[in-house]
């Protein structure tokens, strides 16, 4: 894995991976919803670049031990897009397909929103609008209290955009120069019964 900083121009052998990962990210993700009969996976097609560049190209975590302390945070505001954050989690090597497959099952622990009881999952998301909030809190905590080099990456949903809560998460993040907080803003213009 090799970071693009900012103005770099990628490879197109770095390309074509990330291109790749998306895809594979995109078919487990229709993989486990079909598997469960339920859950969005128009959310988790939107954001498989993000994830893929995230997950394969910026984040830096370690695989067996995810929430270690140096390991960046991810926290997937728009929730009901679990299933494409399972995917990605699954193409890193963190679990198996077989698992990923039990997404929604009644024994199973791969939810349809995430939650923090699995090792991988830094905050319970789903309230459309929160996510932002427990980021820029995780940042705040990691720049002033922990001093650590740790960066926080928070996906929002376009539709959870107009929730006043991430205006105010993006207006504490501004006021505490919060520059170790990356929020991503995922454009797929779709609601859940109409475009957006």
């Amino acid at each position: 894995r090799v970071a693009i900083t900012a103005g770099d121009k990628p490879d197109q052998k770095t390309l074509e991976y990330l291109e790749d990962k998306a895809n594979e990210i995109r078919i487990l993700s229709i993989e486990c919803t079909n598997a469960s009969k339920s859950v969005h996976p128009t959310s988790c097609m939107s954001a498989a670049e993000i994830f893929s560049v995230l997950f394969f190209n910026q984040m830096r975590y370690v695989l067996d031990d995810p929430r270690h302390a140096s390991s960046d945070r991810f926290i997937l505001s728009k929730g009901h897009a679990a299933p494409g954050l399972y995917s990605a989690w699954c193409s890193a090597g963190l679990f198996d397909k077989e698992r990923l497959l039990t997404l929604r099952k009644v024994d199973s622990d791969i939810e349809g929103h995430p939650t923090p009881r699995l090792n991988f999952i830094d905050a319970a998301t789903g309230s459309l609008g929160q996510g932002l909030s427990v980021a820029a809190g995780m940042a705040y905590i990691g720049k002033y209290i922990e001093k650590a080099s740790y960066r926080t990456y928070c996906l929002i949903g376009d539709g959870e955009s107009a929730e006043g809560s991430i205006w105010e998460a993006l207006s504490f993040a501004s006021f505490y120069k919060l520059d170790n907080l990356v929020a991503i803003f995922d454009i797929n213009r779709l609601g859940m019964f109409s475009s957006i």
